[in-house]
């Protein structure tokens, strides 16, 4: 379960009122559960780690792109979790979150000289190649810095699978990782570099896969790879898995019991159905595994709170107008997704039905959070929650139309904090610069 529930007539975060958090900080504002991050966090780790009670457990490298916010990481971090990165900035937060370097791993297919070279000082746990030509760059960077910095090349094992196109990430006509044929000679390449000592194999195939399958189509060409390159005499100590399992979006938009009633957070028994499948995939392998979660941590902690602005009646259809934006959160404009939608107002069991599409003020037709979506009757003012949208909601955020970042709370049990303030209007402007030529 997650920690929103309704209470006294109101959904409250944990024990917190929303209504005291959207007086306090306004809206649109991002509200993240820490009891929700610690329980989903401690679930996968502890699946993962029945995989093999004979082995450490296998470490969780968080997949911060997914919610990049400070409270969030240093929960994470506190909980033991490792971070995986995509950036220098990334690595640079993860440092100030409390990861240690020893538990960071940089994944990316476009990493930079310098971003290299900062990854490599740092001294960070494992660099994900995805190209020849990053394992050359890698190779010279860790040569110039006098180390040989510990990597693993992530393969593209042409299965992709997710719940979106602009998701699927590990399918050949991707541009991620490196051909599964090509593997064995750059293997034998990497042997003979000064800066990296190859230490094993990683992949991820795609986000918010919600069956197994997938994953052990792929898990069995690993384990192929693992065994061939052993036999011609690598060494094969490390097999990340990524990340990549899904959480369900579609629950509903008037809970009759509350939301802690709305279902498992992750399907009935889908992690350890995963856990499962990865000790068949792995067994007897002998390989230290790595898992790279996001979406699956912080998904279903965190909601966006809106207020409604306006209603805008049409002969067929009738808008709901809110203050939050698809720069606020793009999902539902990029992909199509669906994110339930409950007012923050307990509804009463007889209150009267209506049939809204739910926009915000941006403009762009685009900006539609839901079509034909029955809601209790609102009216203006009234406060709503965009559930399930923990992930890749701030951290995909914009100023389009220059429009202020939405601020970020994280709360815990019957206390909350802002861990990012809202944007002030100075500081959005004050980013731009005239050319000199111009009065």
């Amino acid at each position: 379960m997650h920690h929103f529930a309704y209470r006294d007539g109101a959904l409250f975060a944990e024990d917190v009122d929303l209504r005291a958090i959207a007086a306090e900080v306004g809206t649109p504002v991002y509200v993240y559960s820490t009891a929700t991050i610690a329980r989903h966090y401690r679930l996968f780790a502890e699946a993962m780690a029945g995989i093999d009670p004979s082995r450490a457990p296998p470490p969780i490298f968080y997949a911060m792109k997914a919610n990049g916010n400070l409270g969030v990481l240093k929960t994470l971090a506190a909980l033991g979790a490792g971070v995986d990165t995509v950036s220098e900035g990334e690595i640079r937060k993860a440092l100030l979150a409390g990861f240690p370097p020893a538990r960071i791993v940089f994944s990316g297919v476009g990493k930079s000289e310098a971003e290299l070279a900062f990854a490599v000082a740092a001294g960070i746990h494992q660099i994900n190649v995805e190209t020849e030509g990053e394992l050359d760059l890698l190779s010279r960077v860790g040569a110039r810095l006098g180390r040989r910095q510990e990597a693993v090349f992530r393969v593209n094992p042409d299965i992709g699978a997710g719940g979106h196109a602009k998701i699927t990430t590990g399918s050949a006509e991707n541009k991620f990782g490196v051909s599964h044929d090509e593997v064995g000679r750059l293997y034998a390449r990497a042997a003979n570099l000064p800066g990296v000592r190859m230490m094993g194999l990683a992949l991820h195939i795609g986000s918010q896969i919600r069956e197994t399958g997938p994953f052990e189509a792929a898990y069995a060409k690993m384990a192929g790879l693992v065994a061939a390159l052993r036999g011609e005499g690598h060494r094969v100590e490390r097999l990340d898995l990524g990340g990549g399992l899904g959480i369900p979006y579609d629950q509903p938009n008037r809970p009759e019991n509350g939301p802690e009633q709305a279902g498992p957070e992750h399907g009935p028994g889908l992690i350890e159905a995963y856990a499962a499948m990865v000790a068949r995939a792995t067994a007897g392998l002998d390989v230290a595994l790595g898992f790279e979660p996001g979406r699956l941590i912080v998904g279903n902690a965190g909601i966006l709170l809106a207020r409604v602005l306006h209603l805008n009646p049409r002969p067929t259809k009738q808008f709901l107008v809110v203050d939050a934006a698809m720069n606020d959160l793009v999902r539902p404009a990029m992909y199509e997704a669906y994110h339930a939608i409950w007012p923050v107002d307990e509804p009463a069991a007889d209150a009267r039905n209506a049939a809204y599409d739910v926009v915000g003020p941006i403009c762009e037709s685009g900006d539609t959070f839901a079509t034909g979506r029955v809601l209790p009757a609102l009216a203006p003012g009234a406060l709503i929650a965009f559930m399930t949208a923990g992930a890749y909601g701030a951290s995909m955020a914009s100023t389009y139309n220059q429009r202020l970042l939405v601020p970020e709370v994280l709360v815990k049990g019957g206390q909350f904090a802002v861990t990012r303030p809202r944007q002030s209007f100075e500081e959005l402007l004050g980013t731009d610069r005239a050319p000199p030529w111009l009065p």
